[in-house]
């Protein structure tokens, strides 16, 4: 009797794949850092990529300064600092300043797993330092109350007037009444630095992200901390040298002759003649 045949078809192979990457898998139990798919597989720059798998490794209190990200990568401030202005346009880093218990004024970074505003599931908000113990204020000290927020009442019309023309280059850039008095003074301190309100515009709006992922005025923001250094003085003139004064024409009395001096009479041959005249009738 034959053996059994069948005419279904064989089972494919579920062996590694013909092409692409294949992953060899280690289960890691320390020294590891997980971050989404979508940013690791962010479309852009590599750079932006590594800066930021790079932050999201660190812990909490390292520098992330441009400065301390070029001692560590090889890329130099230019690519570091596009890299930081890609993430903060992105939602996934966000610069504040904050004061703090002993009233200093600094500007804090925080790293986010998810950027901010996508949905519901949005991260949660950062954790505000906890406030110092006061002590007691003497009764003669009047209690410090915190500076109003700014208006657009007490804002440089010249940088207001700046910011709301923005929208002409790029309608996304649309910023509420707050967020223009909270950008006019950047603005101000980069027109008393001597740039025009031309090159303002254009070094705010040049190579700006396709999509915003947080509100505009956060990119503008970071862009303009970066105040730019005041033009220089001018030149002073060098010190004038006082000419002499140029004398009249005159004609001269005994040859006519023309001649400079300050009042008519003789040129100097005419006047040496006349002394040698007199000289000779003397002898």
């Amino acid at each position: 009797m034959a053996d059994p045949q069948s005419n279904a078809r064989l089972r494919a192979d579920a062996g590694a794949p013909t092409s692409g990457v294949i992953h060899v898998r280690t289960r890691l139990t320390a020294d590891f850092t997980v971050i989404s798919n979508a940013l690791a597989q962010r479309r852009g720059s590599a750079v932006t990529v590594g800066v930021a798998a790079y932050i999201a490794s660190l812990p909490d209190g390292s520098s992330v300064t441009i400065t301390a990200l070029c001692q560590h990568f090889s890329e130099g401030e230019i690519l570091v600092s596009r890299a930081l202005r890609e993430l903060e346009a992105a939602g996934y880093l966000e610069r504040r300043r904050e004061r703090t218990p002993t009233g200093q004024v600094r500007t804090r970074t925080y790293f986010y797993d998810v950027p901010r505003g996508e949905g519901p599931d949005d991260p949660p908000e950062p954790p505000r330092p906890r406030p110092a113990v006061r002590e007691a204020a003497p009764a003669d000290r009047p209690e410090e109350t915190e500076s109003p927020a700014p208006t657009l009442g007490d804002a440089d019309p010249e940088a207001i007037a700046v910011l709301t023309a923005l929208r002409r280059v790029d309608p996304r850039l649309v910023l509420s009444a707050q967020e223009a008095a909270r950008l006019a003074p950047a603005v101000a301190q980069w027109l008393a630095a001597g740039v025009g309100p031309r090159e303002i515009t254009e070094l705010l709006t040049v190579r700006l992200p396709d999509r915003f992922r947080a509100r505009p005025a956060s990119v503008l923001a970071f862009r303009l901390r970066e105040t730019p250094l005041p033009a220089p003085p001018p030149l002073p003139l060098p010190p004038s040298v006082e000419r002499p004064a140029v004398l009249p024409f005159q004609t001269c009395d005994g040859c006519e002759r023309a001649f400079r001096a300050p009042a008519p009479g003789h040129c100097r041959s005419c006047r040496d003649r006349s002394g040698a005249g007199r000289l000779r009738a003397a002898g």
